[in-house]
């Protein structure tokens, strides 16, 4: 007979396996600072935004920068790496995480950029660079570069940010300008003292990641602080200073994902420590003891275990084919993504539901996982339509970002 280690052994086998020295170093920097999170974590709800402690023990601990080039002051570290960090950060609050996962996807557009401007963004500067690449501006071009004004969405960790990126779509005395692959569509960051931030984030969860929408009324920006989203479909050009041979497209995926899974990691481990202490009202036996809750406990760390391991072998799959694998790579990334935010949150549901009234209350963090992850799962990186997008080029037709 199998020795009794108790359930948190028993329930953390996937764990044994052995991990590199540089993530093991990662897990031990989340570790580090978790208790400062912990203990801000409420003030981070009620601001709507992390407060100054939580960011500066993410920033000395090298997590906005995890994700970008040695050459430019970054870790660089793996894929898997990055995500195992992710996932344990979002295990303590997933608005961290969600924060952290941003500045990672925003961070590979360092490699797109000359090196001088990358240089002065990411290296010469320690605060966040976030922002978004939904073309919701417009670019006039003129000498130099761009005339830009607009208004963009979810620009999450803003309040810690120095500068924000804003996608638009590039126009010639105001009729868009084309290229063979159709619209131009371009990149333009911007210092955070020439974008004005609006207070509109009020949601059901990730509240603590200020994602709030801004505005840009024309705004020169010099052609050097700009990148083609055409090219971000590809690997970026070899450089020194180039951190990954990865495509932006196929690499932003992780930080989304690795985000909803970290939730539904702690979600079962939050759970475990609720069935065996709670007797359901009017109850004789733990909640732990019920076979429903069994089954659908078993059921939920499968889900979570098979999402952990297709994660995995997403991102050892982007570390190793990046620059070769093309559509097949981007199809099997996206599947991963979507599919992990699909069965994590099927699990954080199931576990929320069989908790009974005790997931109701904002002082539970099962009531945090539930609402941040499905906040989380509404990103374009993890929406059902890459399912369908995966299905249609695996049948033999494009592989579309949308219908």
């Amino acid at each position: 007979m199998a020795q009794d280690h108790g359930n948190e052994e028993r329930l953390a086998l996937i764990d044994n396996k052995p991990v590199s020295p540089e993530t093991a170093d990662w897990l031990g920097r989340v570790d580090g600072i978790a208790p400062v999170i912990e203990k801000w974590r409420e003030e981070g709800e009620r601001q709507r935004f992390s407060p100054v402690p939580v960011f500066e023990a993410l920033r000395d601990a090298g997590f906005p920068r995890m994700l970008v080039s040695r050459h430019l002051g970054g870790a660089q570290v793996t894929l898997e790496t990055g995500s195992q960090a992710l996932q344990a950060l979002s295990r303590v609050d997933p608005a961290v995480a969600w924060q952290m996962g941003v500045q990672a996807a925003i961070g590979r557009l360092s490699d797109y950029l000359p090196e001088p401007t990358a240089g002065e963004l990411f290296r010469d500067q320690d605060a966040l660079v976030v922002g978004s690449v939904n073309p919701t501006g417009v670019a006039e071009a003129v000498d130099g570069g761009y005339r830009l004004s607009g208004r963009w969405g979810f620009a999450s960790g803003s309040a810690h940010a120095a500068w924000l990126v804003c996608a638009a779509r590039v126009t010639v005395d105001g009729a868009p300008r084309h290229t063979e692959h159709g619209p131009e569509i371009r990149m333009l960051f911007v210092p955070k003292q020439a974008v004005r931030m609006l207070d509109n984030w009020h949601t059901l969860g990730l509240r603590g990641t200020g994602s709030e929408d801004y505005e840009v009324d024309d705004v020169f920006v010099a052609d050097a602080y700009t990148v083609a989203q055409r090219d971000m479909f590809f690997a970026p050009p070899a450089r020194p200073s180039r951190g990954y041979g990865i495509s932006y497209y196929d690499f932003g995926l992780f930080g989304s994902s690795s985000t909803v899974l970290g939730a539904a990691r702690g979600a079962l481990r939050e759970f475990q420590r609720l069935a065996v202490a709670k007797k359901p009202m009017a109850g004789t036996t733990t909640l732990a003891a019920a076979h429903t809750v069994q089954e659908r406990f078993a059921r939920a760390e499968a889900q979570v275990r098979a999402s952990r391991l297709l994660l995995a072998d997403a991102a050892w799959h982007a570390e190793r084919f990046g620059e070769v694998g093309g559509d097949s790579l981007s199809a099997t990334v996206r599947l991963a993504a979507a599919t992990v935010a699909d069965q994590c949150c099927a699990a954080i549901d199931s576990l929320f539901t069989v908790a009974g009234t005790s997931s109701l209350y904002a002082s539970s963090m099962l009531e945090r996982y539930f609402r941040d992850a499905h906040s989380a799962a509404k990103h374009i990186t993890l929406s059902p339509t890459n399912v369908e997008m995966t299905g249609q080029y695996l049948l033999g037709g494009g592989l579309s970002m949308r219908r």
